[in-house]
């Protein structure tokens, strides 16, 4: 199960990515730390070759006369690591002198080098060997050539280098260490939000919650807008299959009693019995072609809020043909909103409709962005005014129950305000109705999450 979670793929490969960096830091740093140690060395050892230089003297025959005075005490203690030597080039290449610290073993082969030429090597990765080429003229006036070696075993460079890598990879492990550690706290910090959704997303499965309602990051308001839209989507299915089922048994009671009137005497309301039996097929049509326009489990979509305004307009135009109602659409060009398509064309269809029905003579439907109500933010506020007599006193709470119409006389079903009211609910949205102050006539607020 570890190996699904985000945060310990991402810290697994931060610790990766750090540890492969550390490691080319340290290769680096120790091969870094080794160059400045053998030149460190090769100025000590240059040193030494100056002081042997300075102390030496050489017979007629070339020899030396007398052991030069070397100041570092190791040049004397056999075995001590630091050695001189002096070399006669021509005319056959001998030893002519060492420092008492070579022991039995030790052997320096000296390199063919041009007069007044230096030469640092390693020798057999044992020890690190200086060479200096000189002539040198006595005071007879005769000029010999010498080479003067100082060499120093690999061990105290090796031992320095040891040491330095110890510390530095120390140093350094406790630094990633520190970085993976905050590096895991800075994702826990920043995946917060997404265990805080999955915990109230938990929380709506139980019913504990209705909607995603905490506070998330600008990244992720998409994210869970669409998944409220979804929510809501979803109670406002279950909930319409039960109004739809209510509705149609509802509906069908006034064919049925008809019917049950006519069954005794069939011959002579023969008519009245097809006509009821032609609406009872009407309606289950209607209730059910209704439920199930909104049953199809599709991903919430945006869709166009001023597009399914104006289609409207243009049907509702020629519905009303006869009536020359004027019709104001203050609308943007666009207007994006997360919401199925069939739901929108329902809520603003049914206002738009009862709009035409009640009004005198003029609509306006407008549409005011990023609203807030009730101490709620919405992105979108529809207003559909009418010029017309308005909901009556007393009336407005009885319109919004399911088979109440303001005016019997208006040809409903007395359902469609009550429909309208409830998606909106479910959709997490906010219902208001009101008296125009343009129109002076019937207002209603639909705001959209």
């Amino acid at each position: 199960m570890a190996a699904r979670s985000l945060s310990f793929r991402l810290i697994v490969s931060e610790a990766l990515v750090l540890i492969v960096f550390y490691t080319l830091v340290t290769l680096i740093l120790e091969q870094s730390f080794r160059e400045n140690a053998e030149q460190a060395l090769q100025e000590r050892l240059q040193t030494h070759i100056y002081a042997l230089l300075s102390s030496v003297d050489f017979d007629n025959s070339g020899h030396v006369k007398k052991s030069p005075n070397l100041q570092d005490p190791r040049f004397i203690n056999p075995g001590s690591g630091l050695y001189a030597f002096i070399y006669q080039q021509k005319p056959e290449k001998k030893q002519l002198w060492s420092s008492p610290s070579v022991a039995n073993g030790v052997e320096i082969n000296t390199p063919n080098l041009k007069v007044n030429q230096w030469a640092f090597l390693l020798e057999n990765k044992k020890r690190y060997a200086l060479h200096y080429d000189v002539i040198w003229k006595n005071i007879a006036g005769i000029k010999r050539e010498y080479v003067f070696t100082v060499a120093e075993d690999t061990q105290f460079v090796n031992d320095q280098v040891q040491h330095y890598g110890e510390t530095l990879r120390f140093w350094l492990l406790a630094r990633l260490l520190v970085l993976v550690f905050i590096q895991f706290a800075l994702l826990r910090w920043s995946l917060k939000p997404l265990r805080t959704i999955a915990k109230d997303l938990d929380a709506v499965e139980q019913g504990e919650k209705t909607h995603l309602d905490g506070q998330y990051p600008t990244e992720l308001q998409g994210l869970v807008g669409n998944l409220n839209v979804f929510i809501n989507h979803e109670r406002a299915h279950l909930e319409r299959y039960r109004n739809t089922l209510a509705d149609l048994a509802h509906s069908l009671k006034t064919p049925l009693a008809i019917l049950q009137g006519c069954t005794e005497s069939f011959s002579d309301n023969k008519d009245t019995v097809q006509e009821q039996i032609l609406r009872m097929n009407k309606i289950i049509e209607y209730q059910l072609q209704r439920a199930a326009a909104k049953g199809e489990q599709n991903a919430i979509k945006s869709v166009d809020l001023s597009e399914i305004i104006r289609k409207i307009h243009q049907s509702l135009t020629k519905v009303y043909i006869d009536r020359g109602i004027v019709f104001d659409l203050v609308i943007p060009e666009q207007c994006q909103i997360y919401c199925e398509e069939g739901d929108v064309y329902e809520i603003v269809g049914n206002l738009m409709d009862n709009a035409c029905k009640w009004c005198d003579s003029a609509v306006k439907v407008s549409i005011l962005l990023d609203q807030r109500k009730a101490r709620r933010n919405f992105s979108v506020m529809l207003q559909i005014e009418d010029d017309g007599p308005g909901i009556p006193v007393g009336k407005f709470n009885d319109i919004l129950k399911r088979g109440v119409r303001a005016d019997e006389n208006i040809h409903g079903h007395g359902i469609g305000v009550s429909v309208v009211a409830e998606l909106i609910g479910l959709l997490g949205g906010k219902l208001e109705g009101g008296e125009s102050e343009t129109l002076k006539g019937m207002r209603w607020g639909v705001y959209l999450p």
